[in-house]
């Protein structure tokens, strides 16, 4: 099935880092596994992917994707937020996408000040303070209002509700065509469940696992973005 030929698609993926001195940094617990496991969907499925990642997360492989649809993948690393606003920036100034799927997990707080040598550790306390971080994924509406944008909302301990209402919010704030909702506690369970929340507040879709998850999204992407 190639039902994506043609499309042009952004995907970011992993973590996000906050440097604190020269060997220490603040992240979270983003491995980038659903980010790989959409972004190879998407190519076997016909699509050009750049693929936005976190420094020592995972990526696709050339292997299991085969030479032609390898060839359509784009590979942009980040460490920092400052550095993924600017290459999210730069891609979208510079090329049109059919759809941006931001999977990537951004972090909102980051140390103040980066120390550039390595802190002595024979000191009792250090005091990190951390300061607010833009909201990335606000650029995409901003620099491509008509691209289809499919964000991510992740809460921890949550009712179905709860977290269907939180992705809605999200969903409002960042102007998202789509918002897929889950929790952390499932996640780590072993039981990955995504829901699909539209402007309605709505859900269009209940999805298990990884696998599932990425192919109703692109499902979803397909169909909106057909007549384009």
């Amino acid at each position: 099935m190639e039902d994506l030929a043609g499309k042009s698609i952004l995907i970011t993926s992993g973590p996000t880092r906050g440097p604190i001195d020269a060997v220490r940094y603040i992240t979270n617990k983003s491995t980038g596994l659903l980010g790989v496991i959409i972004a190879t969907h998407a190519l076997l499925r016909g699509a050009s992917v750049t693929f936005i990642y976190g420094k020592g997360s995972l990526t696709p492989d050339a292997e299991e994707l085969g030479p032609e649809a390898f060839s359509r993948l784009t590979l942009v690393q980040i460490e920092t937020v400052e550095a993924l606003l600017e290459a999210m920036k730069g891609k979208l100034e510079g090329d049109q996408y059919d759809a941006v799927l931001h999977s990537m997990a951004v972090l909102d707080y980051v140390p103040d000040r980066y120390v550039e040598e390595k802190r002595r550790s024979g000191e009792k306390e250090w005091w990190v303070r951390l300061v607010r971080t833009p909201k990335v994924v606000k650029v995409v509406k901003e620099l491509q209002p008509e691209t289809m944008l499919v964000s991510f909302k992740l809460e921890v301990g949550k009712t179905k509700d709860q977290l269907i209402e939180a992705a809605h919010r999200s969903l409002v704030a960042n102007g998202a065509d789509l918002v897929l909702a889950n929790d952390l506690e499932e996640i780590e369970q072993g039981r990955h469940v995504g829901y699909m929340v539209n402007p309605a507040g709505e859900v269009e879709g209940v999805a298990e696992g990884k696998e599932e998850i990425a192919r109703q999204l692109l499902d979803a992407v397909a169909e909106m973005t057909k007549s384009s």
